[in-house]
Formats: C-alpha cells, structure tokens, sequence
C-alpha cells in the first residue's frame, strides 16, 4: 500500500529536495527499506549498524512514536502519514 512519508529538511537533500514522498510499505521497517531503495543512504542516515533506530532519529505514525508501539515492525494501515523527525538537543 501507498503511505506519505514527511522528510524533515535534513534529509532533502536524499530526495531532491521533497518534503513529502510516497512509498509502498506495511510496516515501519518496510516503509525504511523502500525508502532507501526510492532514494539510497536513507537507511544509513536512519538505522545504526545493527539496524535499530538512531537514537536521534524519531518516527511518528499517526502522531505516535514508534519506540512505544513496536518499532520497525509497526504495522501501517491505509491513510496513515509516517513522519522522520530528528531529535533536537541543546541547553
């Protein structure tokens, strides 16, 4: 199935600048894989070397973190937006 994914502007640069790009996916893994299939160095940009989350790297579908649901293996439905947001930190 189809499902909009918002870029934040650090990563437009992957994507030629687009904000917001549709891929095929079901799960949030999925939607990462066709992600970096659709524009390659996402999924380095977006998992560490063990293939987990960076831990600057947020994903919301539907307004929830990921981290409190089930991770990559989030299940996506129809009409779902998934969004990338970077971690802000400062002092």
């Amino acid at each position: 199935m189809r499902v909009t994914v918002r870029v934040p502007t650090q990563l437009r640069s992957l994507t030629g600048g687009v904000g917001e790009v549709e891929v095929d996916g079901e799960t949030v893994g999925g939607i990462i894989k066709a992600l970096d299939e659709a524009h390659p160095g996402m999924a380095e940009r977006l998992l560490d070397e063990d293939g987990a989350l960076r831990r600057f790297v947020n994903v919301f579908v539907a307004d929830e973190d990921v981290r409190f649901l089930e991770g990559l293996d989030t299940p996506i439905r129809p009409g779902q937006v998934v969004s990338i947001v970077p971690a802000v930190a400062g002092g």
